[in-house]
């Protein structure tokens, strides 16, 4: 993405230079699928697709927002009163961005901002952490908030829950605001430390988005909380992050059938994240292959949230790479993409039998991206402007 074109923009909309330019990252859960909101473990990149932010600051109280991603567009709201919804869901994530700064006590002004975001949306890759990030970034160095980048992320994840509406863990923004180039993060959602994982060169990373629709504020992921939630409380402990398999086994009868799979997911999914540490490390394809098709087979069977197409294309994946290579499911499910590993050489065979099997099977086609590990949030003052550092 082209930051001068960018600031070009946003001169001509605002007729002033941007002071201020805020960038954060999409990610990729490579395993660690639903244990975030348990306070367990993940194991998340961030990527090299981000979301940028230019702003500058205003003499009211007035946030002007436009989206250099859908033209013609622009929202705009107070934040000397209440904020409330608006209309537009991409505007919806600015306002309850800057609705939660103002409940956790930071105090706002005004400010123009322009929008421009290259992670591919409805593919799993957590465009929305990527705004909520890169916003309240924004919104910290604008205003001399002083905040940590532990604290950007759960404030985004607030947004999420509180004004948004879905309830999603932490690993999305923690991964956004803290991601390292050419590392995954290992995070333990419950302290949130957070341990660099350096990628194997010997495997590339591919992200396959199957291209089916999905709506996650829509969808069934918060009944999925709800059950481990329930779960949780019949086990007698705070999250499943403390449960194991003998608790759960010896509590079985007093639990669901829904309430049992989506506990048994979670307390082996964990497992599997500390189990991928070393796989990682090292580039054992054997060793990560195990791990990542249990998660894939986890999600379909326990947590049932895989689709037709995602099944599919890990289906295809995992055919043409035999044990070179390996693939499963990512995301918040119910469609999205699935993440692949396999050595460089294979990328064209993945790519090949993605493109002949998956329309045939599925009637649609498939965007894949042979991605590298990016950086988490940067915050920078542009010239002329001789603001607050960014925390």
């Amino acid at each position: 993405m082209n930051t001068d074109e960018l600031k070009s923009e946003f001169e001509r909309i605002f007729q002033q230079p941007a002071q201020g330019c805020a960038r954060a990252p999409g990610r990729v859960n490579l395993i660690g699928e639903f244990t975030d909101y348990n306070l367990g473990y993940v194991m998340p990149a961030a990527l090299e697709f981000c979301t940028t932010v230019l702003y500058r600051k205003r003499d009211d109280n007035r946030v002007v927002v436009y989206s250099h991603n859908y033209p013609g567009e622009s929202d705009s709201f107070s934040v000397g009163t209440e904020i409330v919804a608006g209309e537009s869901q991409w505007g919806n994530y600015v306002r309850g961005c800057a609705a939660t700064v103002q409940a956790d006590g930071g105090v706002l002004g005004g400010l123009d901002i322009l929008i421009a975001s290259d992670v591919p949306q409805g593919a799993g890759l957590s465009s929305s952490a990527a705004l909520e990030v890169s916003v309240i970034g924004a919104l910290n160095h604008a205003f001399g908030l002083g905040y940590s980048l532990e604290k950007i992320a759960t404030l985004g994840q607030s947004a999420e829950n509180d004004f948004m509406g879905c309830s999603c863990g932490i690993m999305d923004q923690l991964i956004s605001a803290k991601g390292q180039a050419g590392h995954a993060l290992l995070i333990d959602c419950r302290s949130l430390e957070s341990n660099a994982v350096a990628m194997p060169d010997n495997l590339a990373l591919v992200i396959i988005n199957s291209n089916y629709p999905r709506k996650l504020v829509d969808s069934e992921y918060n009944q999925r909380r709800q059950d481990c939630e329930t779960a949780a409380q019949k086990l007698g402990v705070e999250t499943l992050r403390d449960a194991d398999l003998a608790t759960l086994e010896q509590a079985k009868d007093s639990l669901s059938a829904d309430e049992y799979k989506r506990a048994h997911h979670i307390i082996t999914e964990n497992a599997r994240v500390l189990a991928t540490v070393g796989a990682l490390q090292s580039g054992d394809i054997k060793a990560l292959a195990e791990s990542m098709t249990s998660s894939h087979q986890s999600l379909q069977r326990d947590f049932e949230v895989t689709v037709p197409a995602t099944d599919t294309l890990v289906e295809i994946c995992n055919s043409v790479l035999g044990e070179r290579g390996v693939a499963r499911m990512t995301g918040g499910g119910f469609g999205g993409a699935i993440v692949c590993f396999c050595p460089p050489e294979d990328v064209e065979l993945v790519k090949i039998a993605v493109a002949e099997q998956y329309p045939q099977k599925c009637g649609l086609e498939a965007d894949i991206y042979v991605c590298k590990t990016g950086a988490g949030l940067q915050v920078e003052s542009l010239k002329g402007w001789s603001g607050h550092g960014n925390g």
